[in-house]
């Protein structure tokens, strides 16, 4: 089943220079066990084509069932140096939760997904 990102966790973005910062915060321990999974670099790196032109690190949080992403050369040199709309990167968590995840079966019917 396919669902997307905001029904398991939620964000928040902002800028460190032209490197987009992006937290996503499991609403459940459950869901950031299987997130830990589906939330790679690579495949992040694909759902931002286009806006992501670096690499992408992933920071794991554990503690609080977070990640952190660094989505290096998105924002257009930055702040001060872009002409983007979004100079700081504000928008990229929402971006972030709109990606689909497939969750398997039984895990879907556990979570009471349907």
């Amino acid at each position: 089943m396919k669902v997307k990102l905001i029904e398991l966790a939620h964000g928040r973005s902002g800028d460190k220079g032209d490197t987009a910062n992006v937290g996503i915060i499991a609403y459940k321990p459950e869901y950031y066990s299987f997130l830990k999974t589906v939330l790679t670099p690579e495949r992040v790196k694909r759902h931002f084509k286009g806006i992501c032109e670096g690499g992408v690190e992933r920071f794991e949080m554990p503690n609080i069932c977070a990640f952190n992403f660094l989505l290096h050369q998105s924002l257009g040199g930055g702040g001060t140096r872009t002409l983007r709309h979004d100079a700081q990167g504000k928008t990229l968590s929402t971006a972030f939760l709109r990606m689909e995840v497939e969750i398997p079966d039984p895990l879907a019917k556990q979570w009471g997904f349907k």
